[in-house]
């Protein structure tokens, strides 16, 4: 018997012993394992996705690209306009006149080289070790260094890491002077059969994200195809738009226009169907249309933010009226016969809530406007905005409506892209202050 005793005790020793020595080239081959990771593989540039929608292969509309072949926006187009004339695009009836586009006439998507913004390349590894993925952080530490842990809870860390899904889809590619996805431009609809729709080709297809919703107005007596430059590149930026047939400056077209969205939102046979977040809207619009964004913002509780481009209430008591959760902005031209009215609806005493002032200033020109007796400047005039200016619109929008909260120094404080910096593309700087943020 106690030979059989000590016959299995020296048995045990021998197993015990080799049970040791694979622990110990485990450990071994997990450190070599770990020794390997000051190399790893780079994941893939996030463009290399061909499910991002931010594809910088793709960055303008052939259709009115020149760069492209295309034949280019006429109504941003010297030459064009110079054949039709403006008093095709001017209502008489309009206390403005609308002479949108009788400074200048630049091409939508300026002449800059397109790229798109910095690929962000990711990498990470991991170790394994009994079915059980760990995160490793880039640098010399070892899996034996994770602290003893549950599963359970090692998994939590990791899910916790993820980023959220943006509520509002947009563009990866934040640069508000470029276009960049492929753009749906759809005319002769809308809910009189008389306006525009654009919106991404590529929609989201995540039942967790959705599209912002932009209305634009035109000016007054202008056709909204003269803003496909805007339209087009709003769209592109990831908002679906719809551009109106007029501005009557209360609001009534652009509510309508908000009920027709709706709808399509609502119906299952349209490529709209489940894709817009009805509550994040914005408006925006051109001397009337800018009317039409504010009145629509003071009325329609859909409406998050409207940014006015060359307007201005007449009586200077349209901001006032903008609830405290509400944001408006307002851009003006040097020399824009808006000027008045965008200073005095801004400088209101009563304004509660958050607003911006912007003025564009340093163009050519010949629109002049008197600013005290014997005084006249002249520059950026009544249709800077919407061609010219454009780019501070797409970036008012990607901030109030697309979530990109860092776009709030670009606006606000004493310096930043909106306040005082260059017009990216043109002559001349920006001019901007801010109130109640």
């Amino acid at each position: 018997m106690k030979t059989m005793f000590f016959k299995n005790l020296a048995r045990g020793f021998v197993i015990a012993g080799a049970v040791m020595a694979l622990v110990s080239c485990d450990s071994s081959t997990a450190a070599n394992d770990n020794q390997n990771t000051a190399n790893p593989t780079a994941a893939s540039p996030a463009t290399d996705n061909p499910a991002n929608p931010g594809d910088p292969t793709n960055p303008t509309d052939p259709a009115t690209d020149p760069a492209q072949g295309g034949a280019g926006d006429p109504a941003l187009n010297p030459a064009d306009s110079a054949q039709q004339g403006t008093d095709s695009l001017v209502n008489p009836d309009d206390p403005w006149a609308d002479p949108c586009v009788a400074s200048s006439l630049p091409n939508a998507c300026g002449d800059e080289p397109v790229h798109g913004m910095i690929d962000t390349i990711l990498t990470s590894v991991s170790s394994s070790s009994e079915g059980i993925t760990y995160p490793v952080p880039l640098s010399s530490s070892s899996a034996s260094e994770i602290p003893a842990s549950s599963a359970a809870e090692v998994m939590s860390s990791s899910e916790e890491a993820k980023p959220a899904v943006p509520k509002i889809f947009l563009a990866n590619d934040k640069e508000e002077e470029k276009n960049y996805m492929e753009v749906e431009y759809k005319t002769n609809t809308g809910w009189d059969g008389e306006g525009i729709l654009a919106y991404p080709k590529r929609l989201t297809d995540n039942p967790d994200q959705k599209h912002a919703v932009v209305v634009w107005g035109p000016g007054g007596g202008t056709q909204p195809s003269a803003y496909e430059g805007m339209i087009r590149r709003l769209a592109s930026h990831g908002f679906v738009v719809v551009a109106l047939k007029e501005s009557p400056g209360n609001a009534t077209q652009a509510i309508k226009a908000l009920d027709w969205l709706d709808g399509l939102n609502k119906d299952s046979n349209s490529p709209l169907f489940g894709k817009l977040d009805m509550n994040t809207v914005g408006c925006s619009g051109h001397s009337m249309g800018g009317l039409e964004s504010e009145q629509a913002l003071i009325k329609d509780r859909r409406v998050l933010t409207a940014f006015l481009n060359n307007s201005g209430d007449w009586n200077g008591v349209g901001a006032m009226k903008v609830a405290a959760d509400r944001t408006i902005a307002i851009l003006y031209g040097e020399g824009g016969m808006e000027r008045g009215n965008a200073e005095n609806d801004y400088n209101n005493a009563n304004v509660k809530a958050p607003a911006c002032l912007i003025q564009m200033t340093g163009g050519k020109g010949t629109e002049c406007y008197e600013v005290a007796p014997g005084r006249r400047e002249c520059g950026y005039g009544h249709g800077s905005g919407s061609w010219d200016g454009m780019a501070a619109t797409v970036a008012w929008m990607r901030w109030h409506l697309g979530g990109e909260e860092w776009r709030k120094a670009d606006f606000v404080g004493t310096s930043g892209k909106y306040i005082n910096g260059n017009i990216a593309g043109h002559d001349g700087k920006w001019k901007g202050q801010c109130k109640n943020f």
